[in-house]
């Protein structure tokens, strides 16, 4: 076996450390960008894995379908690999080439808008040392083009990729974790065949949940298996100024309705859907009764909270009824979609 093929068996295991590697827990951070607009916003991404305590022993840019940035990368950035994306365009495939291209047991996902505080990695990594654990999830805050709009929901920060109200304050199994911040163990995510394509972010399209169907998969896959959440694991998270915009809103409730709906269509209605009944049924309506309350008490701005977590919530199912209408005309072409031979592709590699 080679050094390379022993270091990914050893990814379904907690990473013992070696002692010539300056991270015990052997770890790849992906980070994955498509446009110039966010090219300082990358560069500070890369920076805040790179400066790291201990760093990772890889870090990996993967650049989705633009060659002109590509270049930009490889002139300007030191310290970290730069790939193209190899597979399908958009989120999901430019993952994918990351992983598949992770040399460590543990891959971490960071985005290109995201900045990792200090101690982000040593805090999302540790709890590798427990056997059970497949995937882990840190707090995502939210760093506001300005003030925070008055209007938006906290309930609803999730509309633009951060840690939302709702979410457990402590170390706890969650279902899935949020994109912008996370990681799983290589190895596991390989074998469960990566990202689907069929779900997830291609450009500025507001679609989603590609990370929520592989962590459903990747618990599936290990008996007694979870995904835990790490707060302590925070990241600084830019919301660039349209995402404010109560368009933009509507837009990606609608949009992760429709994600959900294929979720659903690809894990089934129970663990699809497990925290959203939660979310819908209990944070939600207890948040706008509170937001109702506060308006009663002379603060306009709740009113306007209530009022929009009302058209979140309508224009979330909406879009997940039309998503399931739609999977109802073509069940076969879902089906067909399937999932990228991840760990056959890695080998054809080495």
């Amino acid at each position: 076996m080679t050094p390379r093929a022993s270091r990914q068996a050893a990814g379904d295991q907690p990473d013992s450390g070696h002692a010539s590697g300056p991270s015990p827990l052997g770890v790849s951070v992906v980070i994955c960008a498509y446009t110039e607009r966010r090219w300082e916003r990358t560069q500070a991404a890369v920076r805040s894995a790179l400066a790291q305590d201990p760093p990772p022993r890889q870090v990996l840019l993967v650049i989705d379908h633009n060659a002109k940035l590509a270049q930009m990368a490889r002139r300007e950035l030191g310290g970290v690999a730069i790939l193209e994306n190899a597979g399908a365009p958009g989120l999901s495939g430019a993952r994918n080439t990351g992983l598949a291209a992770a040399t460590e047991p543990v891959t971490v996902f960071l985005d290109d808008d995201a900045e990792a505080l200090p101690g982000w990695l040593a805090s999302l990594t540790e709890p590798f040392a427990r056997a059970d654990v497949v995937a882990t999830g840190g707090s995502v805050r939210p760093r506001w083009p300005g003030a925070r709009p008055a209007w938006l929901p906290p309930a609803f920060d999730w509309v633009v990729g951060c840690s939302y109200l709702g979410l457990p304050d402590a170390q706890v199994p969650i279902r899935n974790p949020i994109g912008a911040n996370m990681s799983m163990r290589t190895g596991l995510a390989l074998d469960a065949g990566g990202f689907s394509t069929i779900v997830g972010r291609v450009g500025g399209k507001p679609r989603g949940c590609e990370e929520t169907e592989l962590a459903i998969r990747l618990t599936a896959s290990q008996p007694g298996g979870v995904v835990l959440y790490v707060p302590t694991a925070a990241v600084d998270h830019y919301v660039a100024r349209e995402r404010v915009r109560l368009g933009y809103f509507l837009r990606r409730c609608w949009n992760e309705g429709v994600s959900k709906a294929i979720v659903v269509r690809l894990a089934g209605a129970g663990p699809g859907l497990e925290r959203e009944r939660q979310h819908a049924t209990v944070v939600i309506p207890r948040a706008m009764a509170a937001d109702l309350r506060a308006f009663c008490t002379g603060k306009p701005a709740a009113l306007a909270r209530a009022v929009v977590a009302a058209f979140g919530l309508a224009a979330a199912t909406g879009g997940y009824l039309s998503g399931r209408l739609s999977a109802a005309g073509a069940p076969q072409r879902a089906a067909r979609g399937g999932q990228p031979r991840l760990a056959a592709w890695r080998a054809a590699r080495r």
